[in-house]
């Protein structure tokens, strides 16, 4: 609840925003309006969409410290001194632990300090940014469990929790058109249309959103099919038919939210980024706008990876690639050691999380690749998902070693090896052996150019050229200056 979208204080410039000033004649002032949803910078870098704000500050913006600290402490003084304490020590137990975690989101809320995302309210972010902190925490708390207390520990937060539940096998029979099943010969497609394909399209859609490049979207989505058919004898929830990987996954699914995501990126990167006071606009038809408008971004910041143009950048897109992936493997393999079916809404509420936290994350990271001078270091939202990450890794590795630990069929061992050898020898030539080529071939093209020089100086009476005469007075013009 902090005055996210407000003037920015003055602070030292990034790189790109220096280069901003420096193309402006004559020193010129800034743009009108500014970008709050980057580092806060008066300039706006060449990927940055241009905003107008008349600066309004309503009471919905205000951080509202003390009416919080107040109605937080007429709650706990009410369950203090007019309610009566139950008897139950586990009721007792919950409540505690639910109040405590109410009291930490509301100082995060009021006391964090902005993030790079200001909508559809600055408090969004702090909410996340503690949300993900208490998660990581339980997640720790995990780690330390037994296997059997931490399939048990579930129960209290659900009742149902805590009991096996057999994986459902999506392989099978892979006829698309089953010849012996004359009621209904497409049976085996219409099985496979549950619940999952439209969150697989809009996970897709969702993605697109937070990475904001087709490349890599795609790169994702087929090393995840891959991965699939890697670890399909680990879990019998990745046994799927090939029509099933390959057209209602990539093509379909995944290929289709990832294209609406695009054109979904394309009309934000266009948008007029005007914003008003609600009060300050005189129509109804314009307050409505006003307040669809709200759910959308306050400015727009188009990433641009570039991942072949150095070491660093590569590395970094390869790690967020290898994050993503095993995020998703995270999804399935904590379901099965912890014994939660895939239509818990525990799951579900872990997926909304990831969507909100990985949209911060991601524009995180790209400020940090783009403009390390300026952004010193990963931002929270970046670090706590890493954190998560490998936390949520470290359980299954904890609660189920005997299935991480089968061997993968030899073909499959196979093929990730020769993926592995061809990327690293991209890699080898991309940023070592082509740059030493380059630089061998520059040095000789000077080598010659100098002799081409020295040749032509021979060849006049006097012993020397008007060209050698120009660059002497030259470097000498630099010595006085």
């Amino acid at each position: 609840m902090r005055r996210a979208e407000r003037r920015a204080p003055a602070g030292p410039l990034g790189k790109a925003a220096l280069e901003e000033q420096h193309q402006q004649p004559n020193g010129g002032s800034p743009p009108p309006g500014h970008e709050k949803d980057g580092p806060a910078l008066a300039l706006r870098r060449s990927t940055e969409s241009e905003v107008y704000d008349d600066g309004t500050n309503t009471f919905f913006w205000r951080a509202h410290t003390l009416t919080v600290l107040f109605i937080l402490t007429c709650a706990l003084g009410y369950v203090t001194l007019l309610e009566e304490t139950p008897q139950d020590t586990a009721y007792n137990t919950k409540r505690g632990i639910v109040a405590s975690i109410l009291v930490f989101l509301c100082f995060g809320v009021t006391q964090a300090k902005d993030g790079p995302f200001s909508r559809p309210h600055p408090g969004n972010l702090s909410h996340l940014n503690y949300s993900g902190i208490c998660y990581v925490l339980l997640s720790v708390n995990i780690v330390f469990h037994t296997v059997q207390d931490g399939r048990q520990f579930m129960k209290y937060i659900d009742p149902h929790l805590g009991v096996p539940l057999p994986e459902r096998d999506y392989g099978g029979n892979c006829l698309i058109y089953d010849p012996g099943n004359e009621s209904d010969p497409f049976h085996n497609i219409w099985d496979k249309l549950d619940g999952f394909v439209p969150a697989h399209f809009f996970g897709w859609y969702l993605k697109t959103l937070m990475i904001r490049d087709w490349w890599m979207c795609m790169i994702i989505s087929v090393m995840f099919e891959f991965l699939e058919y890697s670890l399909e004898h680990q879990l019998p929830n990745f046994s799927e038919c090939w029509w099933d990987h390959w057209i209602m996954d990539v093509i379909l699914c995944n290929g289709l939210g990832i294209y609406c995501g695009m054109k979904t990126l394309s009309w934000l990167s266009l948008k007029t980024y005007k914003w008003q006071g609600l009060w300050n606009i005189p129509t109804y038809k314009g307050k409505m706008k006003r307040i669809v408008f709200q759910f959308t971004p306050y400015s727009w910041v188009k990433f641009e990876w570039k991942p072949a143009s150095s070491l660093r950048r590569w590395l970094a897109v390869c790690g967020i690639i290898f994050v993503f992936l095993l995020a998703e493997l995270n999804t399935f393999y904590l379901k099965f050691v912890l014994w939660m079916p895939p239509e818990h809404y525990l799951v579900l509420l872990r997926l909304v999380f990831f969507v909100n936290v990985g949209g911060v994350a991601m524009r995180e990271i790209y400020d940090f690749m783009d403009d390390p001078k300026f952004h010193k270091k990963l931002g929270q939202q970046a670090w706590l998902v890493a954190a998560i990450t490998a936390t949520e890794f470290l359980i299954v590795v904890k609660y189920d070693p005997y299935t991480l630990t089968l061997s993968l069929p030899f073909y499959i061992t196979q093929c990730w090896i020769l993926g592995i050898i061809l990327v690293l020898t991209w890699t080898a030539w991309r940023f070592f052996i082509r740059d030493i080529t380059l630089r061998y071939k520059e040095i000789r093209r000077q080598k010659q150019e100098h002799k081409y020089e020295k040749d032509k100086c021979l060849s006049n009476g006097d012993g020397h050229s008007s060209i050698l005469d120009e660059q002497n007075g030259s470097k000498l013009r630099e010595r006085k200056l």
